[in-house]
């Protein structure tokens, strides 16, 4: 079942006509009609009782002897159904912060992550009368998606493509909404946005989860500077040859060296000139 309309109707006739009940009945009351004076009295107090207020953003939904009549959307002053009851819900956009959470990563790391969840009620049929607390519920499958998501890529990736916790926060956040979606649209409820807030490793991997990551990154980056030193060698010996100088083979071997061993060291080089032969 899903959210209906209520019948109501404008909150100021229900209140006229407790005004007109009440002053005929008193006025019977006074002429020693004092049946149709109570009648008319307590007809005016229905009428007054049941008139609720509907904030901006706020729901009102109708119950009626354990039926459910319909919801209330529209602000204002509104009479309803006799003798039914009303539970009010917000519709506003809410936040829900989750806490940190310690899971392990698609490669068994220990890892701590949180997010926030940016949601609002939209079926206050749903939220009211398909679970139990529907804000306990976003609570639960929040962090049960959490968890889900982050156990299924690593918490960063020097090596290989593919997307990884740290990497691709964009990409992870939007699956992580996705899988919220899905597990909260049973609660009524639409999930505006979520994004992570906090990520890090364990504290009993931490310092040597960050070995591991300067090592790594040292290494792509002397990748990165050998292949640019390769080109740059290809492009002088190329250029060398062009211009006509002739070089044999061992001469070549020493060039290739010396550059090599200058443009890749980390240190600045010292050069060593050669006043005689290499022969």
């Amino acid at each position: 079942m899903k959210e209906t309309s209520a019948w109501s109707i404008n909150g100021f006739l229900g209140l006229l006509l407790f005004v007109i009940g009440a002053g005929a009945g008193v006025l019977l009351l006074t002429q020693e009609y004092i049946v149709s004076g109570i009648v008319l009295i307590v007809v005016g107090i229905i009428f007054v009782s049941n008139i609720t207020a509907v904030q901006p953003n706020e729901a009102s939904v109708i119950n009626f002897f354990g039926s459910y009549k319909g919801t209330i959307r529209k602000s204002g002053l509104w009479l309803i159904i006799p003798f039914s009851t009303r539970k009010k819900i917000s519709l506003r956009v809410r936040n829900f912060n989750s806490v940190k959470l310690k899971v392990n990563d698609i490669e068994g790391n220990p890892i701590e992550i949180a997010a926030v969840v940016v949601f609002k009620v939209v079926d206050t049929y749903k939220a009211l009368f398909d679970v139990d607390s529907y804000e306990k519920f976003v609570e639960i499958q929040s962090e049960t998606a959490l968890r889900h998501v982050a156990s299924k890529y690593p918490y960063d990736r020097f090596d290989s493509d593919g997307y990884s916790l740290r990497g691709n926060a964009d990409e992870v956040a939007a699956e992580l909404s996705l899988e919220l979606q899905h597990r909260l649209s049973v609660a009524g409820v639409e999930v505006i946005e979520s994004r992570l807030t906090h990520l890090a490793y364990s504290t009993e991997i931490a310092s040597a989860m960050l070995q591991r990551q300067q090592a790594s990154a040292i290494l792509s980056a002397r990748q990165t500077i050998v292949d640019g030193a390769v080109g740059m060698v290809q492009m002088a010996i190329a250029r060398l040859e062009a211009e006509g100088l002739q070089l044999d083979e061992e001469r070549k071997a020493a060039m290739i060296n010396n550059l090599l061993v200058a443009i890749v060291s980390d240190r600045s080089a010292s050069p060593v000139i050669n006043t005689g032969t290499l022969y």
